[in-house]
């Protein structure tokens, strides 16, 4: 999938908000569409374009090019009916990358069977994120993949002055260390030569249950 320069963002609550300013800090252009228009005023001159618009209705969204973005996202909050239309619409108009926030299974369920490419579930996402970094003593918690995960933590005990080649780190717990920060706080490459200090932040790569037990271990 190639990268975006243009995306649409329909919808500007505070998860679509968010996400449109997100994307403009990251250098991507945005046109923010919404039907309030108390919000379009606010995030005037924020974002690359922003306006009021109804898009349950094709006319509208025909009028503002939509077909014409790399990406188009649907992040309309609690109107179950509005994000079905919406997304309808824009289906039928054959942008290739469609992605939908939905509010919970069944919603993902339908927009899964309207055909859009990429469902979302933030809060949901968010809860699990949470309750991995609620159980243990990681301090940032990401599902790669279903039943895999990526997590930042403090060194352990158990590999503290140790070579990452002798530790034997896989075989004993099923996780690798990816990358660590070196003496300057900066993110650099793990190798089987990286010896690791107490207080030093490494990221961890393995099967959920494997990098969860792992996060666990003192420190």
């Amino acid at each position: 999938m190639a990268h975006a320069n243009s995306v649409a963002v329909i919808g500007l609550g505070r998860f679509g908000a968010s996400l449109a300013l997100e994307l403009m800090s990251s250098g991507t252009s945005v046109l923010g569409i919404d039907l309030d228009e108390d919000i379009v005023q606010s995030l005037n001159g924020e974002l690359t374009q922003v306006v009021r618009a109804d898009a349950t209705k094709r006319e509208a969204l025909e009028q503002l090019s939509l077909n014409e973005f790399d990406r188009v996202v649907v992040a309309i909050g609690n109107h179950l009916q509005a994000s079905i239309l919406t997304c309808s619409k824009l289906l039928s108009m054959d942008i290739p990358h469609v992605w939908a926030k939905a509010l919970d299974d069944q919603h993902g369920l339908i927009l899964e069977q309207l055909g859009v490419h990429h469902i979302i579930y933030p809060e949901k996402d968010m809860g699990r994120r949470v309750a991995h970094l609620v159980r243990g003593s990681m301090m940032d918690y990401l599902e790669i993949d279903r039943g895999f995960a990526m997590v930042k933590m403090t060194t352990p005990k158990v590999l503290q002055g140790l070579k990452l080649g002798d530790s034997n780190l896989r075989k004993h717990y099923g996780v690798t260390v990816a990358a660590r920060t070196n003496d300057e706080g900066r993110w650099q490459h793990a190798d089987a030569q990286t010896v690791l200090k107490p207080g030093d932040r490494i990221l961890v790569l393995g099967p959920i249950s494997d990098t969860e037990a792992f996060g666990q271990l003192p420190d």
